[in-house]
């Protein structure tokens, strides 16, 4: 834990709505899961749920074992490690904070206390950037309603805003068992099961959208040889009119991050700004169709039904669980800096009474 002094905590308090400021994004991120739901999986369970707190401090011994995550300070069941992804943003929130000045709002489609948030108005009101983060498993069956939907459709008709929307992996779809143990030896992480499949909630707003994209397996990014640094990006830099890979090479290794599969052979309209080099020497059914690396990072432009845009990344690269480097940083402060709209259609559309 820092030693250094930090700001005060609140906790089950109404959001307070930021007001527009010109030039100055305003960024929000939505956990798509059910806590509760998530929690109270059985630990008798091998598939689906996430780990317990104590399984996360058996495998990443002796990472866990300061007396700040023992059962007298931290949550030692599966709440604990939803907890540690809360934890795990709070660099991102300081980043973004400092650059936009405005504090990044943290929502939960069912809180800790019971309390679902719906995405309404509510939420997109003081929100330029929504960051949907998809770590809810397919069988909580978390979808979204016609009414989230439409808001959002509307929400994006607004200049400037932007839909970041982060299905995590899916792992062991298969029945097949002998593929589920590939997919598993070939990720290497044990605290993932043979079977982990996540983002029902952004299928379903992908699919709505017109989003044609899928998230597919749990691929392990390759190193660079030697070391244990994440191999650099494969980027289209003629593809990215925002300028969001400007001084960007990497971003943060995890053991198991998501292919964007593309579904459309429309390259006009969804741009794959990023892949990722896969570790070949741990085999998958993907390389083994003869894929080398996995889309990590898209772009869809406006169009003449949406003013804003759309960006798919995996949530874990707005995360410090598994590291971070000064590029994931650079990539952060080009998110936040995003251009908004100007003058007098962004005060009549932005502004916060």
């Amino acid at each position: 834990m820092s030693s250094v002094p930090q700001p005060p905590r609140t906790y089950n308090q109404n959001h307070a709505p930021r007001k527009y400021t010109p030039g100055k994004r305003r960024v929000s991120i939505y956990w798509t899961w059910s806590y509760p739901w998530e929690t109270n999986r059985s630990t008798t369970e091998l598939d689906n749920r996430f780990s317990t707190m104590t399984e996360v401090r058996r495998v990443a011994w002796p990472a866990y074992e300061g007396t700040e995550w023992d059962e007298m300070h931290f949550l030692q069941g599966i709440a604990g490690t939803l907890e540690l992804f809360h934890r795990s943003t709070l660099a991102f929130q300081k980043v973004v904070g400092e650059v936009t000045g405005h504090s990044v709002a943290i929502f939960q489609r069912i809180d800790q206390a019971g309390y679902k948030l719906p995405i309404d108005e509510r939420i997109l009101a003081d929100t330029d950037t929504l960051m949907v983060f998809g770590l809810d498993h397919l069988l909580s069956e978390q979808e979204a309603a016609s009414e989230e939907i439409e808001a959002v459709r509307e929400w994006l008709k607004r200049e400037g805003t932007c839909l970041l929307l982060g299905p995590h992996h899916d792992v062991g779809f298969t029945e097949d068992r002998k593929q589920r143990q590939l997919e598993y030896t070939h990720h290497g992480d044990g605290l993932v099961p043979r079977q982990q499949r996540f983002g029902q909630y952004t299928r379903s707003m992908m699919k709505a959208l017109g989003v044609q994209v899928m998230n597919q397996f749990g691929l392990r990014p390759a190193i660079v040889k030697g070391t244990s640094q994440i191999a650099p990006l494969t980027i289209s830099k003629d593809l990215d009119k925002l300028g969001l890979l400007n001084g960007v090479t990497t971003f943060n290794f995890h053991p198991h991050l998501p292919h964007y599969a593309l579904t459309t052979d429309d390259t006009k309209s969804i741009h794959v700004l990023t892949r990722q080099p896969i570790d070949l020497d741990r085999p998958h059914p993907f390389t083994q169709a003869g894929n080398t690396e996995f889309n990590s990072f898209i772009w869809m432009p406006p169009n003449a039904q949406r003013a804003g845009n759309i960006l798919l990344a995996d949530s874990t690269i707005f995360t410090t669980l598994f590291g971070g480097v000064e590029s994931l940083e650079t990539f952060w402060k080009n998110l936040a800096t995003m251009p908004l709209a100007s003058g007098m259609q962004a005060t009549k559309t932005q502004a916060i009474a």
